[in-house]
């Protein structure tokens, strides 16, 4: 069977307000030995089956050395991959770091705009103007990475229903294949979010929308892309006709995956591991032992069906037994409009999906 590959670069030139990732600011040292220990994990690693999705996230790994970059690609099988993906910062494409990213086996790229409106993105620590995204993505074209995913967070500081409007007319537009949309998360591992639970002033936490509202700018997301022919095929993510994601439909179809370098999560069916967070400890790991390897655990296939196919907007096809064991709980979310039933697949509304983690803790609860 073939497996996803993803690699973790966890080096940005700053760290945004709402990042909660294992990411940040470090010395060029610290990314040299980084990339040696990649290297290393790589070549130890035993291959299950041949990757056949790439996927480099981060951190930003559009600041990467393209010559690490190519050393990477080089060190893993299966190419060329069917899907190779290269998370990127607006205001780091170039002309040449672009064609150099395809020469290397690259062909898909994800910006992480977050927000088109300059004073949005501004209060998170990006330093992007829509325009600059805009010539970015005719860099990208010229390059011939047509396969490109645009992010974009829901419910920054200062978001109103205009501004959130002014983002999906930049994504009108400028016609990505893809997109990406996230409500945003008030979690105490980043500043923004640490700032909101502490009643803080910092980072525009006092400006940011509440629930309603930005339920309200996810709804209006769903709608509007619809209306561009970019259907959502996941919580998160939308995708014109063949263009969905094929390294993370690899999640949630619970298929192998495996992951190198700092807080990376790999998947082999019936074993989870990951790998220690600190990127100065993964280091030290990978000298000391050759593996940066800090938990592993037994898979749990019949909580994880739930948990994560039900995320994927096809939904899944129970199978008897675990008709017979959710019944209960699947007819309740039934009655309540949360999920809908079809002959032998189960999916979640339109509802449902804004109730997602409460089902979901629901099924686990229950597994």
């Amino acid at each position: 069977m073939s497996v996803g590959v993803y690699i973790s670069w966890p080096f940005c030139s700053q760290k945004c307000t709402y990042c909660n990732f294992a990411s940040g600011v470090f010395s060029k040292t610290l990314e040299q030995d980084y990339a040696a220990a990649l290297l290393r994990e790589i070549a130890e690693n035993s291959w299950a089956g041949a990757p056949d999705t790439v996927y480099f996230g981060g951190g930003t790994p559009s600041l990467m050395p393209i010559e690490t970059l190519r050393a990477i690609l080089d060190a893993l099988p299966g190419r060329p991959w069917k899907e190779a993906t290269l998370e990127t910062a607006p205001g780091t494409v170039t002309r040449d770091k672009a064609r150099a990213w395809r020469d290397a086996g690259i062909n898909r790229v994800s910006l992480g705009v977050q927000s088109f409106v300059h004073g949005e993105a501004a209060r998170t620590g990006r330093r992007h103007t829509a325009e600059i995204v805009a010539a970015e993505i005719e860099t990208l074209r010229a390059a011939g990475l047509d396969n490109f995913n645009v992010d974009l967070i829901a419910g920054l500081p200062g978001q109103t229903e205009a501004s959130w409007d002014e983002s999906l007319e930049w994504i009108e537009r400028l016609r990505p294949p893809h997109v990406s949309v996230y409500m945003l998360e008030i979690d105490e591992d980043s500043r923004l979010g640490q700032e909101v639970l502490l009643n803080g002033k910092r980072y525009g936490a006092p400006d940011v929308p509440g629930d309603e509202i930005i339920v309200r700018l996810y709804e209006r997301a769903v709608e509007r892309l619809a209306s561009m022919g970019i259907a959502r095929y996941e919580i998160s993510n939308f995708a014109r006709p063949d263009f969905e994601s094929a390294h993370n439909l690899k999640y949630w179809r619970l298929e192998p995956y495996a992951g190198f370098g700092a807080d990376a999560h790999s998947f082999a069916g019936a074993r989870r591991w990951q790998n220690v967070e600190s990127a100065n400890e993964y280091v030290d790991r990978m000298r000391a032992t050759g593996s940066g390897r800090e938990t592993e655990s037994d898979a749990n296939q019949a909580e994880e069906r739930f948990f994560v196919g039900l995320r994927l907007m096809q939904g899944i096809e129970p199978s008897p037994a675990e008709w017979e064991r959710f019944g209960e709980r699947i007819d309740g979310f039934v009655s309540a409009g949360l999920l809908e039933r079809r002959g032998d697949s189960l999916r979640l509304t339109n509802s449902g999906v804004l109730l997602s983690n409460e089902i979901f803790a629901d099924f686990i609860e229950a597994a």
